[in-house]
């Protein structure tokens, strides 16, 4: 595949794009491993979450 003169800049892009978006899903990956562990502890100490139906409240 023949480029031409800007073969340099466009390899780089593509290289650019790649690791920045390998470094996203790298990031996203490590980020929820900690919120899990975060997550598991708070629920270890007894903290639980709002999800469940409102009791009596209105909005």
């Amino acid at each position: 595949m023949d480029l031409g003169p800007h073969a340099v800049f466009i390899w780089a892009s593509y290289a650019a794009v790649t690791v920045t978006i390998g470094g996203l899903i790298a990031w996203i990956v490590y980020d929820g491993a900690n919120q899990r562990a975060a997550l598991a502890e708070l629920e270890d100490r007894g903290v639980r979450r709002r999800g469940g139906k409102p009791t009596g409240t209105s909005l």
